[in-house]
């Protein structure tokens, strides 16, 4: 069977693609173009579409044996990608780009090009895991057998059919055994560091980015308190997200935080701590990975964001896209433009955009 091996550069895609042709696979390893650095504003970058990261991709594929190519996917990267992301950012949300990068570029875009290609499976260096089980008759979304590592939140977005034709060879690997394996096949890649930024934003500075891009500033507005005394400018909502007290650029008399942001009036209203705690959302885009919603409300643990350990929560289907959850606790900062992702133990029930 043929396997199209999306390799970024990195030890995690090259250890995937080894572990597929030594499974027997007929493999092909590409390389997803998904911008040009100029666009970014950076001339040369070590990101995901640098030169180097491509010409190490194309080593381990030489490596191998295996045919290489590199798919130019910018376009559709810059609509569905680029552009939310700073919608999100322009109407006071905070996305998270790579659970888009993950569903309309990894597991649609080259999800089409594989069946042009007669590939049976997609195949990534992510974290996580995928079972069929016979009960239910459905595929299972899991967690990495290391923890430390698990991509399954970046995931929940996945389809019945889409994960019937992926693979993840890393699931049940840690991350010393993946670069130990990389050591021993001589990857030139084998000791380099994993990419911790955003691909197209690597100095980590959102804000800095939108305005580049847009050729416009984003305008000044006021910090607000939860009473509506003004306590302040601010230089533009882009530079603020949920649950932020440093970098404020005003003197308070106490740490105050960001627990609002209102592109309607561009106020930013700052709080206390207490002020950033609640018990529920609304969740929107919802996927359920069985592939259809419950029809009762669900006890499950949900985490709102990618870091955060899962918390007790009542997840009750409001119509085909939206579900409301009820945590057992007050969260802090639950922060719209998040994925808030739904856990039955180590399998993903389904996640949402935080609205």
């Amino acid at each position: 069977m043929k396997a199209l091996i999306a390799m970024s550069g990195g030890v995690d895609s090259s250890v995937a693609a080894c572990l597929m042709k030594e499974a027997g696979y007929d493999c092909i390893g590409v390389t997803m173009k998904l911008f040009h650095n100029e666009d970014i504003g950076l001339n040369r970058g070590h990101t995901c579409c640098s030169l180097d990261d491509v010409e190490d991709a194309r080593s381990v594929a030489y490596n191998l044996h295996i045919p290489y190519y590199v798919f130019n996917f910018s376009d559709r990267f810059r609509e569905d990608v680029i552009e939310p992301f700073i919608s999100d950012y322009q109407n006071g949300r905070t996305p998270n780009p790579c659970i888009n990068c993950n569903r309309y570029l990894k597991f649609e875009k080259l999800f089409h090009r594989a069946k042009e290609l007669s590939c049976e499976y997609v195949v990534t260096g992510h974290y996580a895991r995928i079972e069929y089980d016979e009960n239910t008759q459905r595929y299972l979304l899991k967690k990495a057998v290391d923890t430390a590592k698990d991509q399954s939140y970046m995931l929940y977005a996945m389809t019945q059919e889409q994960l019937q034709h992926t693979q993840f060879p890393l699931g049940s690997l840690t991350k010393p055994e993946v670069r130990a394996i990389a050591e021993r096949h001589s990857f030139v890649n084998a000791q380099k560091h994993d990419s911790q930024d955003i691909c197209f934003v690597p100095d980590g500075n959102y804000a800095a980015f939108i305005e580049q891009y847009t050729g416009t500033a984003c305008p000044p507005g006021q910090f607000t308190a939860t009473d509506g005394t003004v306590l302040g400018p601010h230089k533009g909502i882009i530079h603020y997200t949920i649950g932020q007290h440093r970098k404020l650029g005003i003197n308070l008399p106490e740490a105050m935080y960001v627990c609002r942001i209102c592109p309607d009036t561009n106020n930013v209203v700052l709080g206390r701590q207490t002020d950033l705690f609640s018990r529920e959302l609304v969740a929107d885009n919802f996927n359920w990975i069985a592939g259809s919603a419950p029809q009762e409300p669900v006890r499950c643990k949900a985490k709102i964001r990618y870091r955060q350990q899962e918390q007790w929560a009542t997840a009750a289907p409001l119509d085909d896209s939206r579900v409301h959850l009820l945590f057992d606790e007050p969260q802090r900062a639950i922060t719209p433009g998040q994925a808030a992702v739904l856990y039955d133990g180590d399998i993903v029930l389904g996640g949402g955009t935080i609205v």
